[in-house]
């Protein structure tokens, strides 16, 4: 079997790049030749320095007519490669795409322009779900400026739900955390928060503060009690592991509460609290406020340190 791997969108989508960008990859540097066929030429250019290095060989195919499967057999036998990438025009319906008989597809990707995703949404949505239906991977570039990135999720889920979905901007991935993906029900008053939910919540708080103003929340936290917090303020929270073992961070937000004086650094709490916003000289502005509504002592959590690597 002849292993493919397809990369289709429509021009300008940044299929070049980023087939460009996976043969300059170290993981990519394999043996034997790979045959990448271009069915459609944008304004980029595969770089003769970088095929000869990832030893990688480009055939265009500029009419749909010409991608058969018999034509697809002479290049194989001519160019007798490993791997095939194939930059599929997305012009070209997908549903209509036929390969030779033991050429499998390992992985289809689509890549799509996020600043003109509406448009063609609109105006070409039949050919953008073939290309979508059959993707594992959806990869929206030039996001900057994009306001509603969860509607575009929600546009492509909706055609088809396994899809892995990545956002990039100039920057790189924006990862965005989106109300779907939350684990927990934010149309319910009180949040019960898990180890995995508290660290999401604690992210996410940060950049959506006001999903969580008014909100009841209970989670179990260690009590820290920093010598510049006044007097009837705490801190609870969790150790985090954000990168490694060697990367650890305390993550919490200021909470008020009467009996904080009693509280003895480091001991375990179960704390009910609702969330406020408001000015904290740390946060240099405004930013998540707990006011303590209950506040008991607990035993430590079997997993003390919640981990996101």
């Amino acid at each position: 079997m002849k292993g493919v791997y397809i990369i289709n969108g429509f021009l300008e989508s940044g299929k070049t790049e980023f087939i460009t960008y996976t043969l300059a990859q170290p993981y990519f540097q394999i043996r034997g030749k790979t045959l990448v066929l271009l069915c459609e030429e944008g304004e980029l250019e595969y770089p003769a320095e970088l095929l000869k290095k990832s030893r990688a060989t480009v055939e265009v195919i500029d009419d749909q007519e010409d991608f058969t499967p018999a034509r697809l057999l002479e290049l194989e036998k001519k160019h007798k490669p490993d791997r095939i990438i194939i930059e599929y025009n997305g012009m070209w319906n997908f549903k209509n795409i036929k390969l030779p008989w033991h050429w499998k597809v390992e992985q289809q990707i689509t890549t799509i322009d996020g600043s003109t995703f509406p448009m063609y949404y609109t105006n070409m949505r039949s050919l953008l779900a073939e290309m979508i239906r059959g993707s594992e991977m959806i990869i929206f570039n030039r996001c900057d400026g994009v306001q509603d990135l969860a509607s575009y999720k929600r546009n492509i889920k909706a055609i088809n739900p396994k899809a892995e979905i990545i956002f990039e901007g100039s920057e790189g991935e924006i990862n965005e955390i989106f109300e779907d993906d939350l684990p927990y029900d934010l149309s319910q008053d009180t949040l019960v928060l898990d180890d995995l939910a508290y660290g999401i919540w604690y992210l996410d708080s940060l950049d959506h503060l006001d999903r969580y103003v008014g909100k009841k929340i209970e989670f179990t936290a260690m009590v820290l009690r920093p010598e510049n917090v006044p007097k009837g303020y705490f801190v609870p929270g969790r150790m985090a592991m954000t990168c490694c073992a060697d990367d650890m961070a305390f993550l919490g937000f200021a909470c008020a509460y009467e009996g904080a004086e009693q509280l003895k650094e480091k001991e375990w709490v179960r704390v009910t609290a609702q969330v406020k916003k408001e000015y904290w000289a740390d946060y240099k502005g405004e930013g998540p406020m707990l006011y303590a509504l209950e506040v008991k002592k607990t035993k430590e959590p079997k997993e003390a340190i919640i981990s996101f690597v």
